[in-house]
């Protein structure tokens, strides 16, 4: 390929590298490949040479390389998605965890400048839609034999794959000390339970038992039997390999693959295995919905992948989370809040009618057996966000219902029947004080995942809490939508059926959009869309 300018006459089958405008009103866009028509209207328009790329005979246009490439690839679970300006994006076809071979793309990105692969990280989770992969062609067009030598490295093994969840039992045993407030353990179980729920794991069954090796093993060993894990929170953090936690497990028959990880927090995880089921000793920062080193391991086995004594000692590169505050000695001085600690909460919108449904309410509705609006809340508490408001108007009671045990505040909206304007006044007056924003979710989105939000919040704290944060699906404008706090007050002025969007363009604000896929833009105001994304109505 030569690439530089061309004289008009030479153009005809040239690959155009700037937009050029013709005769009139017509303009040829960049990478447009010119006809002899367009050569001839470039020249009455006077243009004599033009910035282009000229293909040679062995030569793939960018779309066709990256097209080829993507092909070639051997992977599990991902969606390839048509190749446009040269690059080819991959997404998930299910929820779970990301492997991939790093050799290999390392190998692929050393062929040629020209031809780059670039993946998420390895064992990241990852929701149904997202992108984890995208081949990309740098110039215009590339040789075939460096594309036929990414071809030969894609041949032969697996180059990436979404290993997906399983719906998985889980039992919980909590250990009681003098002291311990039952509190401290209800609020253990909704947080175990929201994070089982993004991966589709279920929490069957719990036992309290006195922090003693005996009736912590003989609980393990019973809800072993009925249960695919085991998952103990001590009431006293482990001090010694050979503590209650471990103990325990190898009292009741059991074999302890690791004690302790390099993952901060996180540290004082344990895994086992008992009866051929995995035991997972949780580390007290588990009792958190925030990510520390328990979140690493329980995504990895619910993937139905192998954790070796290995897999954790290799966890350190990386392994430093953040720092948490209600240490009692913190190990450097605290800091000023930064834009990453940036407060965000979340408004679920679940007062609607779904007078679309012709009856039914569209939020009760089961998706995998469990009801639309507790799935929604679910994904919001297991996200970035420090507090969950729950807007309930119509059928209040059945939602609240279905809400039960997880832990959100609830807003309720008796004039529902007004309009959205009322329900978003309601959420908003209920977050929290120090919050920077609040991030309007519709609950009748069932695509949109906590990563999806996590992506907003991630957005909205870059630009210094100061901006507007959009949900977008290739370039249209969708929902969630996160909105600064200096937006509060025009909240309370709205009226009617108005929503966040009036707002976003009366206030001249800052817009981010983020691309988080079809979710932006799937809802289920009708039946049909309901049951076409997998939801079953109830009565």
């Amino acid at each position: 390929m030569k690439f530089g300018p061309v004289p008009i006459d030479e153009a005809e089958g040239a690959v155009l590298a700037h937009a050029t405008a013709a005769a009139g009103e017509k303009r040829f866009r960049k990478a447009h490949r010119l006809s002899g028509d367009d050569v001839a209207a470039l020249k009455a328009a006077g243009v004599g040479e033009v910035v282009a790329a000229v293909l040679a005979v062995d030569d793939l246009g960018e779309d066709a390389a990256a097209a080829k490439i993507a092909a070639a690839m051997s992977h599990r679970n991902i969606e390839v998605k048509p190749a446009a300006t040269g690059r080819v994006n991959l997404h998930a076809g299910a929820a779970g965890v990301f492997t991939v071979d790093a050799g290999m793309i390392d190998a692929i990105n050393a062929v040629d400048p020209a031809i780059t692969i670039a993946t998420l990280a390895q064992h990241a989770p990852v929701e149904k839609g997202q992108m984890v992969a995208t081949v990309k062609i740098i110039p215009f067009a590339v040789a075939a034999r460096l594309v036929d030598a990414v071809v030969k490295v894609c041949a032969g093994r697996e180059i990436f794959a979404v290993n997906a969840y399983r719906p998985i039992n889980v039992g919980v045993i909590q250990t009681v000390l003098p002291g311990v407030k039952p509190s401290v353990l209800d609020k253990t179980l909704r947080v175990t339970e929201a994070r089982l729920a993004r991966s589709g794991g279920r929490l069957t069954a719990e036992r309290r038992t006195p922090h003693e090796v005996a009736p912590v093993a003989a609980a393990a060993t019973a809800l072993a039997r009925d249960n695919d894990m085991v998952v103990i929170f001590g009431a006293s953090a482990m001090s010694d390999f050979a503590d209650v936690v471990p103990a325990a497990i190898e009292r009741a028959g059991g074999t302890v693959i690791r004690a302790g990880m390099p993952v901060d927090p996180g540290n004082l995880l344990v895994l086992g295995t008992l009866d051929g089921k995995r035991v997972v000793g949780a580390p007290g920062c588990a009792r958190s919905p925030k990510e520390n080193g328990f979140d690493w391991v329980l995504d990895r086995l619910i993937a139905g992948l192998e954790v070796t004594a290995g897999d954790i000692a290799g966890m350190g590169v990386g392994g430093l989370l953040m720092e948490i505050p209600t240490r009692p000695q913190p190990r450097e001085p605290a800091v000023q809040p930064a834009r990453s600690a940036l407060k965000v909460d979340i408004v679920l919108l679940a007062a609607g009618r779904s007078s679309r449904m012709g009856g039914p309410n569209k939020l009760l509705a089961l998706f995998d057996g469990e009801p639309l609006v507790r799935r929604t809340a679910g994904r919001a508490l297991g996200s970035k966000a420090a507090g969950t408001v729950v807007v309930t108007g119509h059928q209040r009671e059945r939602v609240r219902a279905a809400l039960a045990g997880l832990s959100v505040t609830v807003a309720d909206n008796p004039d529902f029947a007004d309009g959205l304007a009322s329900s978003l006044k309601a959420g908003i007056a209920k977050v929290a004080p120090d919050a920077a924003g609040a991030m309007i979710v519709l609950g009748d989105m069932p695509g949109v995942s906590s990563t999806d939000l996590d992506s907003l919040i991630d957005a909205f704290r870059r630009s210094g809490g100061h901006a507007v944060v959009r949900a977008s699906h290739q370039g249209k404008r969708g929902n969630p939508v996160l909105l600064p706090r200096s937006l509060f007050a025009a909240v309370a002025q709205l009226e009617g059926d108005t929503g966040a969007r009036h707002l976003v363009e009366a206030e001249g604000l800052d817009v981010i959009d983020v691309e988080i896929g079809q979710a932006a833009s799937i809802d289920v105001d009708t039946r049909e869309a309901l049951e076409g994304a997998g939801g079953v109505l109830q009565d």
